[in-house]
C-alpha cells in the first residue's frame, strides 16, 4: 500500500475540515477532483483538538479498509464532530479554534504470540497502533496515543484493555487477540493553517 504523499495528506486534512464545517453549516461536500489513492481502501482517523490547549475534542475513526479513502474520511470526520459519545457535538464557531488531525491507516494485523509476555517486545512505541478484541470487547488507541502520554508497552497494553472495557490485565490473563497496524499522520499546525506530517519516532 503506497504512502500518501505530503500534498495528499494535506488534502486529507483539507476536505476533513471543509466536511465538518460544511456538515455543520447544513450543507453537502462532494470534491470533484481529488488524489487517486482515495479510491483505495483505507482505515482511517480523524481526530481534532482544541487550539492551542491541544485538548481532545472527538477522535473517531473506521480502523478496517472497507470503503474508498474518499468516503471513510467523510464518514470519519463528521462523527469525530458531532457523534463522539465522550464530548458534545462540536459547533461551527469552534472549529476557528481547532486544529484536524487526519490518520491513514495500514491494514490490522495479528499479532501472534506463545506467551503474553511476547507482546512486550513484538510491539515498538510510535510505530504501533493496536486493536483488542476478546468476544464481544473491542478497543482501539491510535499509534500517537502512547507517545502522547508516555507510556512504555505495558502500559500502552493496559490502556487499550481499560478501552475495550477490559481489566487492566486483560492481555495478559484473557485469550484476547491483539492487532497491530501503522498510521500516516497528517495535521493543522494552527486551525486551517499549514499541515505537516506527524513523525511519533525522533
Amino acid at each position: 500500500m503506497d504512502r500518501l504523499t505530503l500534498e495528499e495528506g494535506t488534502f486529507a486534512v483539507k476536505y476533513a475540515r471543509a466536511v465538518i464545517e460544511n456538515y455543520l453549516a447544513g450543507k453537502d461536500i462532494t470534491p470533484v477532483k481529488y488524489p487517486k489513492k482515495f479510491d483505495e481502501p483505507r482505515g482511517v482517523f480523524v481526530t481534532l483538538h482544541t487550539y492551542p490547549e491541544r485538548a481532545l475534542r472527538g477522535c473517531i475513526g473506521i480502523p478496517e479498509p472497507v470503503m474508498p479513502l474518499i468516503e471513510a474520511l467523510k464518514e470519519a470526520a463528521i462523527s469525530a464532530a458531532v457523534k463522539d459519545p465522550r464530548f458534545p457535538p462540536v459547533t461551527l464557531e469552534e472549529m476557528d479554534n481547532i486544529v484536524v488531525e487526519v490518520s491513514v491507516l495500514t491494514p490490522p494485523k495479528l499479532i501472534e504470540v506463545e506467551d503474553p509476555l511476547e507482546y512486550l517486545d513484538k510491539i515498538k512505541i510510535g510505530r504501533d497502533g493496536l486493536i483488542i478484541e476478546y468476544g464481544m470487547y473491542r478497543g482501539l488507541l491510535l499509534p500517537q496515543v502512547p507517545v502522547e502520554h508516555g507510556w512504555d508497552v505495558a502500559e500502552y497494553l493496559s490502556n487499550l484493555c481499560l478501552k475495550a472495557s477490559l481489566p487492566p490485565d486483560a492481555w495478559l490473563k484473557y485469550p484476547v487477540k491483539i492487532y497491530s497496524f501503522q498510521a500516516q499522520i497528517f495535521e493543522e499546525v494552527s486551525p486551517r493553517g499549514p499541515v505537516v506530517e506527524k513523525s511519533l519516532i525522533d
